[in-house]
């Protein structure tokens, strides 16, 4: 807690040059058009969405084809941020079953983008 009695937000997730990001929109993305933006076409930003929540990762390389994250790009990926996969069958929006400990890393997924990238909308179901 601080001197002033809040709680203070955990910094471990903070980068070191935060970004300057722009408003959450929640626009609805549906899930068609989000698979578009995987990186590959260069008319299409680049997204992840974890939890239904879409977020831009256009900026960052590890997205783009032939690099280690590009097999969330374009897909709610929640389930393989969650159990800590890259194999492409995890990668999928279901996450209300797993224990515990791993929707703990889910949501620990979920701050560390919302601290980098900006968020662009909502998947539609």
């Amino acid at each position: 807690m601080s001197e002033s009695g809040h709680i203070e937000e955990p910094k471990k997730f903070s980068p070191k040059d935060p970004p300057k990001l722009n408003p959450p929109k929640e626009d609805p993305i549906a899930m068609e058009d989000l698979a578009k933006c995987d990186g590959t076409h260069s008319s299409h930003p680049t997204y992840v969405a974890i939890m239904g929540t879409v977020f831009d990762v256009s900026g960052n390389t590890a997205y783009s084809p032939n690099n280690p994250y590009h097999i969330f790009a374009g897909k709610d990926a929640s389930r393989a941020l969650a159990q800590s996969s890259l194999k492409p069958q995890d990668c999928t929006p279901e996450w209300e079953d797993l224990p515990d400990k791993e929707k703990g890393v889910l949501k620990d997924w979920f701050t560390f983008f919302s601290k980098r990238y900006n968020i662009v909308g909502k998947v539609q179901q």
